[in-house]
């Protein structure tokens, strides 16, 4: 007769990633030359609404250009806030879910224009998602395993000996 045993454990129900572009603009004066950009701290957390998945975060971005003829350099920057809404299919139904966000590429810059007076920027990011919830697993149990027979013999001498310590004897 087969024995069967039920496991309740968490387990990833659903997982995917996917790829964001933004783009935004600085307004700055007499700009001459764009000298590099960067995106610094990066915050998200995702929450489930249905069958989406909405991941709303923020990160700060920062553009060093040079002005006044490439003579002077300045640094302006913003905080950008961004909600990103996925389309998760769930393998299997669950009661309690845990929404796990994970940053697979940190947003990164990718193109900066300059035309007049703004400064457009283009940053891209890719998030990983996974759905974690309680599952139940049934395995097939084979038996117990025999009980081994422990005597009462111990190992140790359990005599004395009288006589275990030896007087040195001089040469």
């Amino acid at each position: 007769m087969t024995n069967y045993k039920e496991i309740v454990t968490k387990a990833v129900l659903s997982k995917g990633k996917r790829l964001f572009t933004d783009t935004g603009e600085l307004s700055v004066e007499n700009p001459s030359t764009i000298l590099g950009c960067w995106v610094i701290n990066h915050t998200f957390r995702g929450v489930r609404n249905g069958d989406k998945i909405v991941i709303q975060g923020s990160y700060d971005v920062n553009i060093w250009y040079s002005y006044d003829h490439d003579s002077k350099t300045n640094v302006v920057g913003e905080t950008k806030e961004y909600t990103e809404t996925i389309y998760m299919k769930q393998h299997e139904e669950t009661t309690e879910e845990e929404v796990i966000v994970r940053s697979l590429k940190q947003p990164t810059c990718v193109d900066t224009t300059l035309k007049e007076n703004t400064i457009t920027y283009t940053i891209e990011k890719e998030l990983g998602i996974e759905l974690v919830g309680d599952v139940k697993v049934k395995v097939e149990a084979m038996g117990e395993d025999p009980w081994d027979e422990i005597g009462e013999e111990s190992g140790v001498d359990q005599e004395i000996q009288e006589n275990f310590i030896q007087e040195d004897t001089v040469l």
